[in-house]
């Protein structure tokens, strides 16, 4: 074959192989434009009558999601979102429902937010949060909240600093002011050693008046996947030492001696929880170690002699000790649901003993005595090395 031959037959082996490819490309055949999606931003359930569901959800309206002047909070144009609902007796089947009524392909992909209402929380939310963890459309990075009342109430606020409740929400969630619990860390919740659960409880403020905001203010308590009692904000301090998730504290005591109180910031804090079984008896040793900034002085003490902030460090473990005793009390004696993960500890260490007791544990949970030793160091004075705006002469331990 002479070099003209051989490069016909190559060039027609490489048109045939170009033609052959062109068989495997599939294309956008079923592509969906945005514009015809309603994108889920937050959702609601509810409990409806019948036994059904009440599916509600916030959905974005691009044109004024866009931004722009005049865009916040919805005020000086058109709202940002909308809130439709239907019911169903699964979530997928209001889904449906939900669908009939709006013209654009419902889309979960976008939500941030998962809220149920009080009285479903009461009477279990396992079996509807299936949807969520089945359906390859929503997100398991959604953050989860029991609602004061009904869901539907909070997804309809609007606020004035955000763009919606779901941007809300996520903030809050993000800033851990409280608990703050995605969907996939509450499915793990409720499969674990303990099957108990903690929740974010979320309120509409209405106040002042004529406006609405939300707010996070303490934690809904699961035992299995129903919520049997809630606990306010300054009792889930507590609970996230003791979970070793305290990412924001603020305390304030009066040192003995002195009149006036002392704020401090939390900086940075690690907790370790260490179990002993010992002659029968089930012991959590909780060993907390804090480090905090002193951000107000109301008192005439020199935070910047050594013996005074000694002293005050003591004062300022004991304030954390008795805040972590009052919530194990009032967990232990009133919901007996071990959302400090005490059932995770003893079965890490003592895998026989637990083997032996986990289907009682609900009734060996109040009996586990628990022992809090805090170290607490105060690493900055602030800016101000003296009380301010008192004379020289009256400071304490210049």
């Amino acid at each position: 074959m002479n070099t003209i031959s051989l490069k016909r037959a190559v060039n027609l082996m490489l048109t045939f192989s170009i033609c052959l490819l062109t068989l495997f490309l599939t294309g956008c055949w079923d592509r969906v434009e945005i514009n015809d999606l309603a994108l889920v931003m937050a959702t609601g359930l509810d409990k409806a009558n019948d036994n059904n569901i009440e599916l509600s959800v916030q959905l974005a309206i691009p044109k004024a999601m866009g931004g722009g002047q005049g865009m916040v909070g919805g005020h000086g144009g058109d709202k940002p979102t909308i809130v439709e609902k239907a019911t169903g007796k699964t979530i997928f089947e209001a889904m449906s429902r939900l669908q009939e009524k709006v013209s654009r392909r419902i889309f979960w992909g976008h939500n941030e937010v998962i809220i149920i209402g009080e009285k479903l929380a009461r009477e279990g939310i396992q079996r509807h949060i299936d949807f969520f963890t089945r359906h390859p459309s929503p997100r398991e990075r959604s953050f989860v909240f029991v609602a004061k009342g009904k869901a539907i109430d909070t997804l309809k606020v609007i606020p004035d600093l955000e763009r919606s409740s779901a941007e809300i929400t996520r903030e809050l969630a993000n800033f851990k002011i409280g608990m703050s619990v995605t969907l996939k860390e509450l499915v793990q919740m409720l499969i674990g050693n303990t099957r108990a659960a903690a929740l974010p409880w979320i309120e509409v403020e209405r106040e002042p008046e004529n406006k609405m905001g939300l707010r996070v203010n303490g934690t809904a308590v699961f035992k299995k996947d129903k919520m049997v009692g809630r606990i306010n904000d300054k009792v889930t301090r507590g609970v996230l030492w003791l979970r070793n998730e305290i990412k924001l504290s603020a305390v304030t005591f009066e040192p003995k001696g002195a009149e006036g109180q002392i704020s401090f910031n939390l900086l940075r804090s690690h907790t370790e929880l260490i179990p002993k079984i010992e002659n029968g008896k089930w012991k959590i040793t909780a060993k907390v170690v804090t480090e905090d900034d002193v951000v107000e002085n109301e008192t005439k003490l020199n935070l910047m002699n050594p013996k005074i902030v000694k002293e005050i460090e003591k004062q300022l473990e004991q304030e954390i000790d008795d805040r972590i005793l009052m919530t194990v009390k009032l967990v232990q004696e009133e919901m007996e649901a071990d959302i400090f993960g005490f059932a995770d500890a003893f079965y890490r260490h003592y895998p026989d003993q637990w083997s032996k007791v986990k289907d009682q544990w609900d009734e060996k949970f109040p009996e586990v005595e628990v022992d809090i030793k805090s170290n607490a160091y105060i690493r900055r004075p602030g800016m101000s090395t003296s009380p301010q705006g008192i004379p020289e002469n009256e400071v304490k331990g210049k």
